[in-house]
């Protein structure tokens, strides 16, 4: 609290002016905004995880691939070599679906072949047995 007297009156009694002083209270609050920011502990934006440690395994060794291709005429070929009928083709397909680790049979047909002659190859394939078979684009 502050006194200010001023010359300008001309009554006897001093006028009280009551103001507060700001500077302290703005000192102290930003010391202690500084000490706020000082103590907050840094966040750390990851996770840290105790991973379990693994002996490095053999490769694995990679697929054997059977590709059939399904030409635009309705001929299909076996890895590159055409197969003369469809009976051909099943003792084929029977070869593979005995197979205990199956090879992975890739389908590729031509863009303008009837899709009958696709369809024909997968239900053979499926009829089979022969459970790893895509069709490769």
């Amino acid at each position: 609290m502050g006194m200010q007297i001023g010359s300008g009156s001309s009554s006897a009694d001093p006028e009280v002016m009551i103001e507060m002083n700001m500077t302290p209270l703005i000192d102290v609050m930003l010391v202690l905004i500084i000490m706020l920011i000082i103590t907050i502990p840094i966040q750390n934006h990851s996770v840290n995880l105790n991973m379990p440690t693994n002996t490095p395994s053999k490769p694995t060794e990679p697929p054997v691939v059977v590709n059939i291709d399904v030409d635009f005429d309705g001929t299909v070929l076996w890895n590159g070599v055409a197969v003369a009928s469809r009976a051909e083709l099943e003792s084929k397909l029977t070869e593979v679906a005995s197979n205990p680790n199956q090879p992975e049979v890739h389908l590729r047909p031509n863009a303008v072949v009837p899709y009958k002659s696709v369809a024909a190859v997968m239900a053979a394939a499926q009829r089979l047995g022969v459970t790893k078979i895509g069709m490769v684009g």
